[in-house]
C-alpha cells in the first residue's frame, strides 16, 4: 500500500497573487469551476498538459515556516486515517490535525518526516467520493 503526491503546497503571505505569478510564469491554468480569486486563503493551478498542480496556501507570520514547500500524499488503497497510523509507526509524527476543518470527513492531518521535513495526509479519492 502506497500514497501519491496529489499536490505540492507552498505556504505564502498572499496566495492569490503567488498563483498568478507562477501560473504565468509556468503557463499553468486555473479550474474554471473554482476560479481563484483575490482574497482566496489558497489558490490551485495546474499543468494543462501533465496535471502537475500547485497549491499556495496562505499562513501567517508565525506559521511560515523556513521551509515553504511541502508534499500533500493522497492514500491509494486505505484512507487518511489509516495511512496516518501507518506512517506514524514508521517515523513520523504529527505535527497538527485539520480533520473536520470543514465539516465532517474533511481536513489534512500536518505531519513530519523523521527529520522534520513536514508533508499533509488528505483523504483518498474513495473518501472524497463517498462525501
Amino acid at each position: 500500500m502506497s500514497a501519491f503526491v496529489s499536490h505540492t503546497t507552498i505556504d505564502c503571505h498572499d496566495a492569490f497573487a503567488l498563483s498568478e505569478w507562477w501560473r504565468a510564469a509556468l503557463d499553468y491554468a486555473m479550474d474554471p469551476e473554482d476560479p481563484n480569486l483575490p482574497g482566496h486563503e489558497q489558490c490551485m493551478i495546474h499543468d494543462p498538459q501533465t496535471g502537475h498542480r500547485l497549491l499556495f496556501h496562505e499562513v501567517s507570520d508565525e506559521q511560515l515556516p523556513a521551509k515553504r514547500i511541502h508534499l500533500d500524499l493522497r492514500p491509494r488503497e486505505r484512507g487518511r486515517d489509516e495511512e496516518s497510523a501507518w506512517l506514524l509507526e514508521h517515523g513520523a509524527r504529527l505535527v497538527e490535525d485539520h480533520r473536520g476543518v470543514h465539516g465532517p470527513g474533511s481536513g489534512w492531518l500536518t505531519m513530519a518526516d523523521p527529520e522534520g521535513n513536514l508533508f499533509c495526509v488528505l483523504r483518498s479519492l474513495d473518501e472524497v467520493a463517498e462525501q
